[in-house]
């Protein structure tokens, strides 16, 4: 266990953010299973956006790597542009 204050605060603070970090990556990836079962090309068009912007936020604050986020990001971009084609 921890000796000093500034540790004690450390260890409060990492846990914190470990449960913010977990919370958001856990509904990030719950908006993209939302994304890849939609059949719609409007409605997947607006979830992109929000997950789009999920997965940028995400890189920028290292939780997930930057070059994870452009991945999924462009196999959602593609998974979107098939639904026009079978529509």
């Amino acid at each position: 266990m921890a000796n000093h204050k500034s540790a004690l605060k450390r260890i409060r603070a990492n846990e914190t953010k470990r449960l913010r970090n977990r919370y958001q990556h856990k509904t990030t990836r719950s908006y993209i299973k939302k994304l890849r079962e939609t059949t719609d090309k409007a409605v997947a068009v607006e979830v992109y956006k929000t997950v789009s912007s999920m997965l940028d936020r995400l890189a920028k604050k290292n939780i997930i790597h930057k070059k994870k986020a452009s991945n999924q990001k462009s196999k959602l971009a593609k998974l979107i542009n098939g639904l026009a084609i079978a529509a």
